[in-house]
């Protein structure tokens, strides 16, 4: 039988974090990220960490960091602190009330799971049901100034020995730097994502990636376009691989009943956490989909999370799981996520695996709220 939790103090901390290498999207360019960490501590001490990796601005999802720490101070964490629980998939229950802000829960729903492993002796892998001692990892590039450029940063992710690259498209750069990099790297593990950035008007031209030998095309068309996506599919041999569409286990069931997914990227983030995140990987298992892990420029709270979660059996693709070094100069987890030849390990230790650095978040802290003692 689990033993019985109490959450006494749920605390939230705004960090700044400026990023390595800014990174272009169809829709926007970053420098830095601001993610919100979820710190809830039990009556015994123990204390679990969880982060809200929603982006600045509501380009990807709806939620901004400015909604998030809204719908986390004012909802979730009062709904948790001073409740008795032995389960973390009990917690969503509490906040059940509030529709959609899956970002903001996740980041609570994180911090529950690695609190829970942690009074219980686990680490979070096993806690999740993993059986992998270690992850494959792939790395995402972003849209760069010129071919030229993009080319340059994939022989530096080949060199550091990453099976797989993903690269960002859109409209006027996508086919011309696709032919690019494949006539560069015939056998590389390459894959595409759009972020819902074309329309039906663009299925004759985004047909003509077919030709590269692309392992998935990620997300071609807006989230609710469940009907184009499924008509790309149709009428090419690529796999089409859903993002943004899904959110819940129900849009999973949504898109597997007209056939316009092939390959499932799970967010953490996206899906509310990594109760729900275990679920889609439950349920795509079933219905044969392959399926990895998705990034969202995690610090490395995050980051282990998602390599956690990557360790289950239904994690068949590279998972967006890449080493710290890739994205900051200095994480926020002792010792950083590091990745040899595109190999991760899946942490031994209890909870979360890592130490986190207390005093690197708080350098890099810019808002701070405390509930409960």
């Amino acid at each position: 039988m689990s033993t019985e939790l109490k959450i006494v103090a749920a605390r939230l901390h705004r960090v700044r974090m400026p990023l390595v290498h800014a990174f272009q999207t169809s829709s926007h360019r970053k420098a830095f990220l601001d993610h919100v960490l979820v710190e809830l501590e039990d009556a015994s001490g123990a204390v679990g960490w969880g982060e809200i990796a929603s982006s600045s601005d509501p380009y990807y999802a709806p939620e901004t960091v400015e909604t998030c720490w809204h719908i986390a101070s004012k909802y979730l964490l009062p709904a948790v602190v001073n409740q008795p629980w032995s389960r973390p998939a009990e917690l969503s229950g509490r906040w059940s009330k509030v529709r959609g802000n899956q970002f903001a829960k996740a980041g609570v729903d994180m911090a529950a799971w690695v609190l829970w492993s942690s009074v219980n002796a686990q680490p979070l892998a096993a806690a999740l049901g993993g059986t992998r001692a270690e992850v494959i990892a792939g790395v995402s590039l972003g849209i760069e100034p010129t071919v030229d450029d993009l080319l340059a940063q994939v022989q530096q992710q080949v060199d550091a020995g990453y099976p797989r690259v993903k690269l960002k498209i859109a409209p006027e750069w996508d086919v011309e730097p696709v032919r690019a990099v494949r006539a560069a790297y015939p056998d590389l593990d390459l894959h595409v994502d759009a972020n819902g950035i074309y329309t039906a008007g663009d299925l004759d031209h985004l047909r003509k990636l077919d030709e590269f030998g692309l392992t998935m095309i990620e997300q071609p068309f807006a989230p609710r376009d469940l009907l184009t996506h499924a008509e790309l599919q149709r009428t090419i041999g690529t796999p089409v691989c859903l993002d943004e569409s899904v959110e819940t286990v129900e849009d999973l069931e949504t898109a597997l009943a007209l056939q316009a997914i092939r390959i499932l990227n799970i967010k953490v983030s996206r899906m509310g956490g990594l109760t729900a995140a275990r679920a889609a990987h439950d349920r795509a298992q079933d219905a044969g989909v392959p399926v990895w892990c998705g990034g969202m420029h995690e610090f490395g709270i995050g980051r282990l999370a998602n390599v956690a979660l990557s360790s289950l059996p239904g994690f068949t693709l590279p998972s967006d799981v890449s080493a710290s070094e890739k994205y900051y100069a200095r994480d926020l987890v002792v010792p950083a996520v590091t990745a040899v030849r595109g190999v991760v390990q899946v942490p031994e230790a209890t909870g979360l695996g890592h130490a986190v650095d207390r005093d690197l978040i708080t350098a890099n802290t810019v808002e701070h709220l405390t509930i409960g003692p």
